[in-house]
């Protein structure tokens, strides 16, 4: 679903490629560059997509290019012959999968249990990503692991009264993606403020993540706490990373797991940094919980990535959040280290198959995904030429740098932002070493000349790693 080309490119590189045939199954533009998600319509044409090519209509609609889903060929495929048909001249759909958050994740049990492939039921899905009723399923398993939680109505004026929890903590819709509508709450004021920005944008993701709760089986205490709640948790911190892995015949089995290292204002992600640098011991206790927990949930055929925190001062593990997908900013990490991206979960566990993973086969000791972004909102008014890219191309041929932003965009018109900082590109490195890794992130930096006009200046501010 939403295949893009720069994933596509990824998935190609996997071992088996060639024995696969790969269509996008509606576009990417539909689920990233708007937060309109009408999913009861998306749904209606995806099935439509996949109904025409099984059943040998694509031709005749012109959208070959454009449906079905990861679908595993016949030999003859390899040597460019046909594909697999079916007795009535369509070609089989062996599996139906995709890297997105929501609606992506959510709609893919809906299309797969229709269609008769592999993955995680929907119930087990909505356990991880209906956030309320994931933290329930967590107490029971792993109740030191996580934080205290309360729900609640955003559009209750008597909210606060009904939360009794102290200063500081965080609130958060019961469905988001990415940081959207997350915030940092210390006072009564702070409280107020963040729940009327909630009120103001939760709709966008509540009634679509409403139309799919229907589809569910749902347990009596879930039933009225729909996609309008949200949850307030007491802090947690520490050491920061994400464990990546996938499930497969009921065990859950782990990829690699990649730090996440922050801004100084402890919220917007500098960069994500692979392999951890995690004591052996923590690793092997956080895929311990993740085990005991992605088991407990009944999450089965199907990748996963999980945030965990590491308090090094009372040497203490938190689960910050499950998702039900492979974590595509970590796709170039992996493959530049272990010699395989981590869509080669979302293919094979479509299929039915227990992935193998290469472990430190790439070509470079380390790699990372750097966000540069800047605090403030205002206008772009300058961004890097072709001969810009061109150049850092030709000194680092793996960098891989993805703008984020145009002259005349306004920072705060960006689509999946924390509430505190605005990406003016992503930037991916890999290298030899860890100051390998950053001395070429400066290097980019220094190439790539992007410049804004603050609300709060004057002049525009030119970005320069020296600024």
């Amino acid at each position: 679903m939403g295949l893009s080309d720069f994933h596509r490119a990824f998935i190609r590189n996997i071992p088996n490629a060639s024995q696969y045939e790969l269509h996008g199954l509606l576009t990417p533009e539909e689920f990233l560059e708007t937060y309109d998600f009408p999913v009861a319509d998306m749904l209606s044409r995806a099935e439509e997509q996949l109904t025409r090519f099984r059943d040998g209509d694509a031709g005749k609609t012109g959208s070959t290019q454009k449906s079905g889903s990861a679908r595993k060929s016949g030999a003859a495929t390899k040597t460019g012959a046909a594909t697999k048909t079916g007795a009535a001249g369509g070609r089989s759909i062996d599996a139906i999968v995709g890297y997105m958050d929501f609606p992506v994740s959510t709609m893919l049990p809906i299309l797969c249990r229709k269609f008769g492939t592999h993955s995680p039921t929907l119930e087990s899905l909505l356990k991880c990503e209906h956030k309320y009723w994931s933290r329930l399923e967590q107490r029971k398993v792993i109740p030191d692991n996580i934080p205290d939680f309360r729900v609640f109505d955003p559009f209750d004026p008597d909210a606060f009264q009904k939360i009794d929890l102290l200063y500081p903590f965080w609130v958060k819709p019961i469905k988001s993606s990415g940081s959207f509508l997350g915030f940092y709450v210390d006072s009564d004021q702070r409280f107020a403020e963040a729940c009327a920005e909630i009120r103001t944008h939760i709709e966008q993701i509540a009634e679509p993540f409403n139309y799919v709760l229907q589809f569910a089986d749902l347990p009596e205490e879930i039933r009225n706490v729909e996609g309008h709640a949200c949850l307030a948790e007491t802090i947690i911190g520490g050491w920061q990373c994400t464990l990546e892995g996938y499930a497969h015949n009921g065990k859950a089995r782990t990829i690699g797991i990649v730090d996440s290292i922050r801004y100084e204002n402890q919220v917007s992600f500098f960069r994500y940094e692979y392999p951890s640098l995690l004591p052996d011991q923590i690793q092997e206790q956080m895929e311990a919980l993740s085990s005991t927990i992605i088991r407990a949930l009944g999450y089965d055929d199907g990748a996963f990535n999980i945030e965990y925190f590491w308090d090094r001062q009372n040497d203490k593990i938190w689960l910050l959040e499950i998702n039900t997908r492979v974590s595509q900013s970590h796709s170039y990490l992996f493959e530049k280290v272990d010699g395989v991206t981590n869509q080669l979960a979302t293919i094979e566990t479509g299929l039915g198959h227990d992935p193998e993973f290469p472990h430190r086969k790439g070509e470079f000791f380390c790699s990372a995904k750097f966000f540069w972004r800047v605090f403030e909102d205002g206008v772009v008014t300058r961004v890097p030429s072709d001969e810009d890219y061109a150049q850092v191309r030709a000194e680092m041929p793996d960098v891989i740098v993805r703008p984020q932003v145009e002259v005349g965009t306004r920072l705060s018109d960006l689509l999946e932002q924390d509430s505190y900082s605005f990406a003016l590109a992503y930037i991916f490195v890999a290298a030899q070493s860890r100051k390998e890794l950053l001395d070429k992130y400066m290097r980019c930096r220094e190439l790539l000349p992007f410049e804004y006009q603050p609300e709060s200046g004057e002049e525009p501010v030119e970005l320069t790693w020296k600024s």
